[in-house]
Formats: C-alpha cells, sequence, structure tokens
C-alpha cells in the first residue's frame, strides 16, 4: 500500500539508514549529523535530523535534478497537529517559520506513532530556541 499512499500524497517512513547513504551521497548530512525520522511523498523526502529538517525535492522525468531545502530547528516558531479520526486517517503536520502566516512544510502522515515522534521532536527543539 506504500506505492498508492503515496500517489494519494500520504507520507510513508522511510529507514534511516537509506536515507543516510542516499544524502550521503549528495553530501547533504554534515559528518556528525544523526537522521531521527524520514518520510517519502512520492519522489520526494523529508529528513528531520537531530538539528534541521531537510526536504528534498525531486524535479523532471530522469529525477536527477532535486532541490534541497533546509528549515533549522531554530527557524521554527510554531507547528501545528491535526490528529486522524474514523473517516479521514491521514493526520496532517503544518510548519511555520517566523516571518511567515502560510505553513513552510505540510505533511499528511498516515502512522501515528511517527506523527507523535515528530511532534515529541519538535517541541523539543522548539523549547530549546
Amino acid at each position: 500500500m506504500g506505492l498508492f499512499d503515496n500517489m494519494l500524497g500520504n507520507a510513508t517512513n522511510v529507514d534511516p539508514r537509506e536515507v543516510v547513504r542516499r544524502l550521503a551521497e549528495d553530501r547533504v548530512l554534515l559528518p556528525d549529523e544523526q537522521v531521527f525520522n524520514a518520510f517519502n511523498l512520492f519522489r520526494d523526502l523529508v529528513v528531520f535530523t537531530d538539528w534541521r529538517i531537510i526536504s528534498v525535492d525531486v524535479q523532471g522525468l530522469t529525477g536527477k535534478k532535486k532541490s534541497y531545502q533546509t528549515i533549522p530547528y531554530s527557524s521554527i516558531s510554531r507547528f501545528s497537529v491535526e490528529t486522524a479520526g474514523n473517516l479521514d486517517r491521514d493526520s496532517e503536520l503544518y510548519i511555520y517559520i517566523s516571518s511567515s502566516i502560510t505553513p513552510i512544510l505540510t505533511m499528511e502522515i498516515r502512522d501515528n506513532e511517527a506523527l507523535k515522534d515528530i511532534q515529541v521532536l519538535l517541541a523539543t527543539c522548539l523549547r530549546k530556541s
């Protein structure tokens, strides 16, 4: 059901070791940076590390062109979570930076445990800043 979820716009969990391998090839991660959680959305990728969120937008037919966006936790002003219900099985995560009234990152996540982990991670990082 993973591919079907991706096509519908639902983020699916990715093995952090696979993400480290993929991002190491592109030299995106710092040598001591730790990946806590990662999600695929069709060909795109959202990675939560120990100090930032990395959004990878895969472009073009071949997927060789990629756009990387870094969102340091220190620039996040707030986030909101909408949990899943009986008819709506997806939870939504919205992340805002201080200069924006619209979310800089929006994700639909079906894994409630992963959503809880991300919520704790974001709250912890916002508390420190």
